[in-house]
């Protein structure tokens, strides 16, 4: 076909995309640096050992602050440490394209990159965003990763090892066996009380709690004392 015999089509007029919630306002995001938010993503290794958490603070398309939580090998743990010295001043751009060598934390990285994209965060209705420091918040007054970790097998019943209160000590039954409530002790704290001169055993008291409703108990369990 030649040149004089093309034909121009007039469609509909491109509008742009489409509008996002971001810091209490919709945002038509046509550039990276045009992107703000606070979110989370979620990301797997390859041999499906571990998985990542990645928490990140972004102003206008740069991060500004980064939590990251794995649970997995200690390659995991010490790519996450090199990971968080890295990510913050990144563009999403940048740390999209950044390989954080282990594939739980890559794999997150792109997962809050779509969240961001497409309007997915936590601050997507809070006006003028989160704060640079509320990442800290997301572990709590202790700053204390929030790990779960609980096992259970059908000959000897369920056991609560750790919460987001701290290490799990005793389990409260009722008279069903059913679990009403637990003890724990907070580690951070119990660090902290130590630190201070007090002596170990009124530290590990002091450091203590309960959930639930554990004075009720029939029966107590100690997690830490008896066997599986």
């Amino acid at each position: 076909m030649k040149e004089n015999e093309c034909y121009k089509i007039s469609g509909c007029p491109h509008s742009g995309p489409a509008p996002i919630p971001q810091e209490g306002k919709w945002s038509q995001i046509t550039e990276i640096n045009q992107i703000s938010g606070f979110s989370h993503g979620c990301g797997k290794c390859a041999p499906r050992q571990g998985v990542c958490k990645l928490t990140l603070n972004v102003k206008n398309g740069i991060i500004q602050e980064a939590l990251i939580e794995t649970i997995g090998c200690s390659g995991m743990t010490h790519s996450a440490c090199m990971a968080s010295e890295i990510l913050v001043g990144l563009t999403l751009l940048e740390a999209l394209n950044t390989d954080l060598v282990c594939d739980a934390i890559n794999d997150a990285m792109k997962d809050i990159f779509q969240q961001l994209a497409y309007g997915r965060s936590q601050s997507a209705f809070s006006m003028g965003g989160l704060p640079v420091g509320a990442g800290i918040e997301e572990l709590g007054s202790t700053h204390h990763s929030r790990i779960g970790t609980t096992y259970n097998n059908i000959k000897s019943g369920v056991r609560y090892y750790h919460t987001t209160e701290g290490y799990t000590t005793r389990l409260a039954l009722d008279k069903n066996n059913e679990v009403i409530g637990y003890e724990y002790v907070n580690l951070p704290r119990l660090l902290q009380n130590i630190r201070k001169g007090m002596d170990a055993k009124e530290a590990l008291i002091k450091s203590a709690g309960t959930y639930g409703r554990f004075e009720d108990a029939f029966k107590v369990i100690d997690t830490m004392q008896e066997e599986i």
